[in-house]
């Protein structure tokens, strides 16, 4: 019997894997959390275009807390004191921003009280809006979102409380005070702005009531903005030529007051709700009001609170605000 040897068989070394490089703990948080402080430090560098989306983010903004306790909570999991201290920057930047928001900056005193009103022109309960609205008291109320079947309902039902109004189009005012030189403002082919001057005990005060164009968002063009922008321009010439030095300016601008795209009309008059409120007074919708884009805006006077009403039938709040002249 002969046996064959078995051939030799390669003897084969494998090669030695290159190391793994490991991922730092917590990197994807950290980037997170320093990506949001930019944003709160700098909301300005966030480009506008495409879609307009720096007035959206302007606009989201306070809402940005809402990712602050997920980065914790992310950071705490990953167990990595680098992304916990990258959380506490954004935290800081958003108090800075929004901490004196949250604040009661109410005072006492004021001469007249100012009520803005979008009473949508689909609102199934106009009389019980208008009543509910005249038993706020205002010296000075403005209504947005008119239509001609129930702008002669709220004539009627405010007629008693205010012996002075004027109304054309979809927008309004009524007041306790005597009202001259009201005239519609062109700022679109209908009728959405207006002009009074109110002739208070103190003075004449120079009111107007604008409804700026709706904004829509959608995948394919964004933030659509360029209707209400165009007529912002418009209502901010004719008051830049105001002559009366103490102006308040009511209504629904479809725009919170940290839209850059507003800031031609915000950086001349103060937010009545920024310096003298409690809380951002989000209006709309008035079921969960998630932004404020009904506005009192003032110059020349000084806000002393700022408030919300109670909702009525439409889907924003009122808005309220008592003035010292």
């Amino acid at each position: 019997m002969t046996i064959t040897p078995a051939p030799d068989r390669p003897i084969t070394t494998a090669e030695p894997r290159p190391p793994r490089r490991r991922r730092r703990r917590g990197a994807l948080t950290t980037a997170c959390a320093v990506l949001l402080a930019a944003l709160l430090a700098c909301p300005g560098l966030l480009p506008d275009s495409p879609g307009h989306l720096g007035s959206l983010a302007d606009t989201l903004l306070p809402w940005t807390a809402l990712t602050l306790p997920l980065l914790l909570v992310s950071a705490l999991v990953r167990r990595s004191r680098t992304a916990l201290a990258a959380v506490a920057l954004p935290l800081v930047l958003w108090l800075t921003a929004f901490g004196s928001t949250l604040t009661d900056k109410s005072a006492g005193g004021g001469d007249l009280t100012v009520v803005s009103h979008n009473v949508n022109q689909d609102n199934p309960d106009p009389e019980g809006t208008a009543r509910q609205l005249a038993a706020a008291h205002a010296d000075i109320l403005a209504l947005e979102e008119l239509s001609p079947g129930t702008a002669p309902v709220y004539e009627r039902t405010l007629a008693p409380a205010y012996r002075y109004h004027f109304f054309q189009g979809t927008v309004g005012i009524w007041s306790v005070f005597p009202l001259h030189d009201a005239r519609s403002l062109p700022i679109m082919p209908w009728s959405r702005a207006l002009r009074a001057t109110a002739e208070t005990p103190r003075g004449p005060l120079a009111v107007y009531v604008a409804h700026l164009p709706s904004v829509r968002v959608s995948p394919a063009a964004g933030f659509t903005t360029g209707a209400r922008d165009a007529a912002l321009a418009r209502l901010t010439g004719f008051i830049r030529a105001e002559d009366v030095p103490r102006a308040v300016v009511l209504g629904d601008f479809n725009g919170s007051a940290d839209d850059r795209a507003l800031r031609p009309l915000t950086s001349r008059f103060a937010s009545a709700q920024a310096t003298s409120g409690a809380g951002f007074g989000f209006t709309w919708p008035s079921g969960f009001p998630v932004v404020r884009i009904d506005q009192i805006l003032v110059g020349g006077v000084r806000a002393t609170s700022s408030w919300t009403l109670p909702a009525t039938r439409s889907d924003h709040l009122p808005v309220a605000a008592r003035i010292a002249l």
